[in-house]
Parts: structure tokens; C-alpha cells; sequence
């Protein structure tokens, strides 16, 4: 009897476990999308390939984060010829966040003058630190943006800043031409979101179930060899 227990116990533990990564991918995959409405918003510039979505929405007369989803897409498919693997938070990134992106811009509307653009634009950058802590802590797999650069990185053997300067350099410059706005908060946010990344990365990280629960008092039951089970995110993966 107090075998079963201690499996049925083992198995609650592990479903909690999964079900925070999961709350916290998808709420983090939707706050980034409202924190982009936000700087979208403020007017004040945009995030690098914020810059690059507005610039093309801007040419096409779609939605900003339609583009933020086809983009996202064409992206993913870059990931063939580098082998890179996706996972379900690579996947979820694509359509989730232009999804919230467009959501939140179709209930905030334009405001004028820095007093009020201002506070939209910390907030817009300060709320993106926070979601990128969540979704990454999920560990599901890297955005596709994200995945371009580490698969980039360890094709070339250049320095992951290198790769990504370069990337994120030709994002702005392309998405500038088209129309896209660069401005302070491009700055700004180029300067804030690796201090709030590394610091909400580890406020959410999620910690690893432990095999087994603790023991319960009483004496030791025989001990019997039991195969390890794999992590919970090789089976999402596949």
C-alpha cells in the first residue's frame, strides 16, 4: 500500500510540475505580446525586430502582429538547413505572441506627449523582462528569433554576441528603411532587457521534480533498482 502511495504522490508531483511550465510559457508568451503592444504604443521605438514587424506592417497594411507571425514562421523554416530542433514553446512563440500583440493594441490606444508615453514604454520594457523570464524558465524550446541565433553561433563558431549584434544590426537597419520607428526606447531597450532577462530568469526558474518524495517515517522498505524516468519536457519534445 504505501508503494502505490508513493508513486501516485510521485505522479501529482510531477503533473504539478509540468502544469507551472506550462502556465508559465503561455502566460510569458502573451505578456511579451502585450509588452510590444506597449511599445508600439509609447512611439518612442521599438525592440530590434519590433522595428523590422512595424517597417513591413507599414508596407503591406497588415496587422503588426500578423507580420510578427509570418516572420516568425519564415524564421522557423531558416532552422532546416542549420538543424536546429523546435519544441512546443518554439512553436507556441510563433502564433501566441502576435496573437497578444494585436489583441492589446486593439484596446490601447495611441497616446500623445511624453507624460503618458513615457510610463508606457518602461512599462512596455520592464513587462518584457518579466515574460521573457517566464517562457524561457519553461524550458519548451527557444523562440524562433532566439534559435536562429544559437543555431548561427554554433554553425559559424562566432561569439553568440557577435552573432546576434549582427543579426539584430541588419533586423534594425531593414526595418528603419521600410518604416519601421527606431527611437530612445529602442535604446533604451537594447540597454534594459539583458539585466531584467538574467534577473527574472532566475526568479522563475522552475526547479526539477525530485525522483522520488521524501521518505515517509517508519522503516526503510526494502530497497528495489528503478529505472529513471525520462524528463517531462523529452516527451513534449518528441
Amino acid at each position: 500500500m504505501r508503494r502505490s502511495t508513493t508513486t501516485r504522490q510521485g505522479g501529482i508531483h510531477v503533473s504539478t510540475h509540468l502544469t507551472r511550465r506550462l502556465l508559465q510559457l503561455y502566460v510569458g508568451l502573451t505578456l511579451y505580446g502585450v509588452s510590444s503592444a506597449l511599445l508600439v504604443r509609447s512611439g518612442l521605438g521599438l525592440e530590434p525586430w519590433g522595428v523590422l514587424h512595424q517597417g513591413i506592417a507599414e508596407r503591406t497594411g497588415l496587422t503588426i502582429g500578423v507580420v510578427s507571425i509570418i516572420v516568425g514562421a519564415l524564421v522557423l523554416l531558416l532552422w532546416i538547413p542549420i538543424r536546429q530542433r523546435p519544441g512546443l514553446g518554439t512553436v507556441s512563440n510563433v502564433f501566441a505572441i502576435g496573437i497578444a500583440m494585436d489583441s492589446t493594441l486593439a484596446l490601447v490606444p495611441d497616446v500623445h506627449g511624453l507624460a503618458a508615453q513615457l510610463p508606457l514604454l518602461v512599462g512596455g520594457i520592464l513587462l518584457n523582462g518579466v515574460a521573457t523570464g517566464l517562457y524561457i524558465s519553461a524550458r519548451f524550446g527557444p523562440g524562433p528569433r532566439d534559435g536562429l541565433m544559437t543555431g548561427l553561433h554554433r554553425l559559424t563558431g562566432r561569439s553568440i554576441r557577435l552573432v546576434r549584434t549582427s543579426i539584430e544590426v541588419a533586423v534594425v537597419v531593414t526595418g528603419f528603411l521600410l518604416g519601421g520607428s527606431l527611437g530612445v526606447g529602442t535604446v533604451a531597450y537594447a540597454l534594459a532587457i539583458g539585466p531584467l532577462a538574467q534577473f527574472f530568469l532566475r526568479f522563475f526558474a522552475v526547479p526539477e521534480p525530485s525522483a522520488e518524495p521524501s521518505p515517509e517515517p517508519g522503516p526503510a522498505p526494502e530497497s528495489t533498482p528503478v529505472a529513471e524516468a525520462p524528463p517531462a519536457q523529452a516527451i513534449l519534445r518528441g
